[in-house]
Parts: C-alpha cells; structure tokens; sequence
C-alpha cells in the first residue's frame, strides 16, 4: 500500500464534498477527494436531479392525456402513449451532463479525484481501494467527512424485490399497475404524483392523520386536492405491517376500522433518511453525535480536532444547498477566513403538485416562539400569470414582526412557486421589511408580483384583492 499526504482530504462526492474540494482548490489548499461510487452523491445521481426531471416527464405526459379529451385552449392531439425506457434514459442522460461536469470543475480547481471507498484509520488518515488499482494511505492535516444518507428501511419490509427505494423508483424498467407508497412526506409524495400522472395506480399508506405532516396543514391543502383530483387513494392513519405470503399484496393496520391488504406490484417505501454513519470505520473516531447525526459547532468542527462534518451526517435539514454552503464554509475556514454557518434561513422546496416552498417562520412557529407576529397571504386566484397558466390555487404567505415589520417568513404553494425560493430568502437574510418588499417594482405579469401584494396586504394596502 502506497502512502499519499495532503491538506485536506474529502470522503465523500456529494453536493457538500465536492463543493468544499472545489472551493478549497480555489483557495491553493491541496485536496483529495475520495467517493466510492458517482460524483454528484445522492442528489446529483438519484435524488434531487433525477426525480424533478421524472416529475417533469410525468407532467408534460398528464397534458398530452389532457388535451386528447379536451381543453379549454383548443389543443387537441391523438390519445398518447410514453415509452418510459426512452424517458429514463433521457433522465439520465441529464445525471451523466451534470456529473461530468463536476468532475471537469474538480479538475479545473486542481482536487484529485480518488475512486474507491474509504476506511477510516483515525482523525488524519485513510485507507482506499480503488477498482482494479493499488489501495492507498491518504493522510491529512484536515478531514471532512461528507458521506450524505441513505434511505430508512422498515424492518417488515426491508429493499429487495417488490420493496423498493427512492432510487429504483426513478429507473424503472417498466411502469407497474399498481404501486404502494409507504410515506406522506415529500419524497413518497412526489414520486407518487408522478407515477400517477404516468398512468400507474397509486396507493399511500400513511401514519399520521394528513399527507406532508411536516408542513402548515393550510399549504397542504391545495396538495391534497390535487390527489383526490388525480384519483390517488389515501389511507390515513395507517401503518404497513409487511407483504402477504404471496408477495402480491401489502398488509396495512388501521387505526380506524379493521386490518386490510392493498395489491401493489411495487411497494416504495418513502419513510425518511438516515445519515450514512456505518460501513467505513466512523465509529473509530468516537465523535460526539446528536442521536444517528455527527454533531458540529457554527463552523462544522466536530469534536475531534481538524475533523470536519457537513451536509446529511450531520442531520437535518437534509437539503443539498445547505450541504453546498456549509463545504464552501469549511473550505475557506480552513483557509483562515472568518466564517461561520448561521443562515438567517434555509428554504425547503416540496415539488408536489403544486409544488410547495416554506423559508423562516410560519404564523404557528412564531407564536410558539413568543414572537409577536403579522401574517398575511395573496392569492393566486387574483394573479393575472396564474390565470394564463391556468393554475390558480394555492398562495403566498408572508410572516412579519409587528413592531417593525421585520420579515421572519414566506410561504407559498401553487404552479412553479419554487422558483420565488430566492426572492424569500434574500429579502429574509438581507433584513428586508414588509415596506421594502411592498415597495419594490415587480415585473407584471408575473407569479412574483404575489410577493409583493402579500407584503403591501400585511401593511394594509393591497391593491388587487
């Protein structure tokens, strides 16, 4: 076994990784970058990229099967079919563009790339086996480990066969009949969405009494109505207990009536993610953890010396661009810059139909804590570009101190709501007030101008509701 050193050395390619190896490169740090499968990670390969690129296919097809019966824009077409090989293929072609392309950055920053899985020796140095090539010793000044998660399993229903995860989910080699999603949050929901829309018969099995249980009950709603629309069956309140003997069926308990079995020739079970803690010698270190998270200071040092944590393995929320700024955070901390991680906001996008985004504080999170709180929403019923888009449900909510009108929050839900994430969060993490969003020109027509007629609707003075 060869021995290499270096300054900083990276385990793991995701988002977070492969953003502080770049940003580290920029800095003149050497740096080593090791990932045991794609570049990219989870989100690039089977996760963020690849599910809204499904997503996107699964929409464009529901419009094809809603004009050929009718439509109120006088386009009709011949009833339609979708060849989904050709549709994962296009979906990867998009994963293979993009992983390519950190690969191209990493290279221009000057990281090298090490191919294999690491096992750690302790807080300075690892070893890797590359495929087909001699393992090798890096030893570090600094050590950042970003391995991400990886999808919970459920003990009746471990992955295998029938049972499958997010990630077979978005290749599949042929659409089944019926499906079965184990999970109401955002993953089991925008998956689910899509399948259905792509012809599938869709069944959720959840265990709370409403679907995204995480989010403000009144974003949810519009959410809710689009699958009863679409003619997804719910089944709230419930728990899967496993297959039936034959495999051809899930077994679900509920809380209301008597026990049942939902036919499902694919079962997705969506029940969260746990950070990616086992399997390449972590425990070794004996870093302190905040239950299965590695847990981190402002600057993502954990309790060890030049060790360093970001992204999933360090908890929620699990979001790729919080990944991405703390590994630009650590890489110019570790360049002597003075940096810390403390977003006034984070945003989270659900990319349901309609599609979902909370930043900051909603009206019940800020009076849990005791902060004297305005609220008020715009809808998009009243939003010329809703209307010629034809999506007119949904809203967006602004959340402002009383006193000096100081914004902690946005909330909205409706077509391409994602797209208004920045606007939220720069007005949160620039300090702005409801008077600097009100009075702020908003391009017309546009989905955005709800921003600003929620903010003036919050002074008082809105103009168009």
């Amino acid at each position: 076994m060869r021995t290499q050193h270096t300054t900083l050395l990276v385990i793991g390619g995701g988002p977070g990784g492969y953003v502080a190896a770049i940003r580290a490169g920029q800095l003149g740090i050497p740096t080593v970058l090791v990932e045991g499968e794609k570049l990219g990670g989870t989100c690039l390969n089977i996760g963020c990229i690849p599910s809204k690129a499904l997503i996107h296919a699964a929409d464009e097809f529901e419009k094809a099967r809603h004009w050929a019966n009718s439509s109120p824009l006088g386009i009709h077409v011949q009833q339609p079919g979708i060849d989904v090989a050709q549709t994962v293929r296009w979906k990867d072609g998009i994963v293979s563009r993009l992983t390519g392309g950190v690969d191209v950055l990493l290279k221009k920053a000057g990281v090298q790339v090490v191919r294999g899985w690491a096992t750690l020796r302790d807080g300075k140095t690892a070893d890797v086996q590359p495929a087909g090539a001699e393992a090798v010793r890096l030893q570090c000044e600094h050590l950042l480990l970003a391995t991400g998660s990886e999808p919970v399993e459920l003990p009746a229903m471990p992955f295998g066969g029938a049972v499958i995860s997010s990630t077979e989910a978005l290749s599949p080699a042929a659409l089944p009949k019926r499906l079965v999603v184990v999970g109401a949050g955002y993953i089991g929901l925008e998956l689910g969405i899509a399948y259905r829309k792509l012809g599938v018969d869709v069944a959720v099995v959840e265990a709370t009494e409403r679907v995204l249980p995480s989010y403000d009950e009144e974003l949810t709603r519009p959410v809710l109505a689009t699958l009863k629309r679409l003619g997804v069956v719910l089944h709230l309140g419930c728990s899967v207990e496993g297959l039936t003997a034959d495999g051809n069926a899930v077994r679900v308990r509920s809380t209301r009536a008597d026990d049942f079995v939902l036919p499902a020739e694919r079962v997705l079970v969506a029940v969260g993610r746990r950070p990616r803690a086992q399997g390449f010698g972590l425990e070794s270190l004996q870093l302190e953890v905040s239950g299965r998270a590695i847990k981190v200071d402002e600057q993502c040092r954990t309790s060890m010396r030049n060790v360093w944590a970001i992204g999933d393995l360090t908890g929620e929320p699990m979001l790729a661009h919080r990944a991405m700024a703390q590994g630009g955070l650590v890489a110019e901390v570790i360049a002597g810059h003075k940096r810390r991680f403390a977003p006034a906001a984070i945003p989270a996008v659900c990319f349901t139909d309609p599609e979902v985004v909370v930043v900051g504080l909603d009206p019940a999170e800020a009076e849990r804590r005791g902060v004297d709180c305005i609220s008020a929403q715009f809808p998009f019923a009243a939003n010329g570009r809703a209307m010629s888009l034809e999506s007119t449900g949904g809203f967006v909510r602004v959340v402002a101190r009383r006193d000096n009108h100081l914004i902690v929050g946005w909330q909205a839900v409706g077509r391409a709501v994602s797209e208004l994430a920045a606007a939220f969060s720069q007005s949160i993490e620039m300090g702005a007030r409801l008077e600097d969003v009100g009075g702020t020109i908003h391009a017309h027509p546009t989905l955005g101008e709800a921003v600003q007629e929620a903010a003036l609707r919050a002074l008082g003075r809105a103009l168009h509701v």
